[in-house]
């Protein structure tokens, strides 16, 4: 099995980190899309070596880019390296980006060229006219949009809040009233008799908590099964614990 030949790859000078592992890749006709990280950790650290020993002064992002390819490296050693694929792809996607800002750069220094000259564009004075013809339904359908969107802006109607501030507000202490005047001129009356049909919701839950004072203050008592319950009104030194 013929062995994989190891990069070997040394420039002097290089623009960035991106710059030195786009030359390793390019020189050794890699994938960029499936990057052996370990072969070019190695080289990378051939190179930054080289650097030192010629006493070139190493910017601080050669050697962040070194401790990121050591931790993709450490990461991939172990037995669940998602976390590992994800920085690889990170990587591969900024040195497609860096390939391609290289790409352009290259184009555009094509085209500078002194053999020609070149001068800012001269004002123009445009007419303004509006000069198009339209049919009056395409118009009409124009309005009806434009009107549609200012409406829209509006604040909402008064009635579009009557379910929510216009709603009449019973109070616990006037179904009392109700309950103890009900019960005076009966004595006795069906539970279910206090809560009629078709009342509001709010003058439901009033009646019921003014019942539950009631019944709290001994002033009244339920009697009977869910079916045919009663209230009765208690008289005073006739109070059952």
């Amino acid at each position: 099995m013929q062995q994989p030949t190891k990069l070997q790859y040394k420039l002097e000078v290089f623009e960035g980190p991106l710059d030195l592992l786009l030359a390793l890749i390019a020189k050794h006709k890699l994938d960029i899309y499936d990057i052996q990280i370990s072969e070019l950790l190695e080289q990378y650290m051939v190179q930054i070596n080289a650097m030192q020993e010629n006493q070139m002064e190493i910017a601080s992002e050669f050697l962040e880019m070194a401790s990121r390819l050591v931790y993709i490296k450490s990461v991939m050693l172990l037995p669940k390296h998602e976390e590992a694929e994800e920085l690889k792809k990170e990587l591969e996607g900024q040195l497609l980006d860096y390939q391609e800002c290289r790409r352009s750069a290259k184009l555009f220094g094509e085209m500078e060229c002194f053999d020609f000259y070149s001068r800012r564009p001269a004002k123009i004075e445009y007419d303004m006219t509006y000069t198009r013809i339209h049919e009056s339904a395409v118009l009409a359908s124009a309005y009806i949009s434009a009107a549609g969107r200012g409406k829209r802006r509006l604040p909402p109607p008064v009635e579009a809040f009557s379910g929510i501030v216009a709603r009449r507000v019973v109070s616990v202490n006037s179904r009392i009233v109700y309950i103890m005047k009900t019960l005076r001129e009966r004595a006795e009356v069906e539970f279910y008799s206090l809560f009629p049909n078709g009342s509001e919701k709010s003058e439901l839950v009033a009646t019921f908590l003014a019942l539950l004072e009631l019944i709290k203050d001994r002033r009244v008592r339920v009697n009977g099964s869910d079916d045919d319950a009663t209230v009765v009104l208690v008289k005073e030194g006739n109070i059952d614990d």
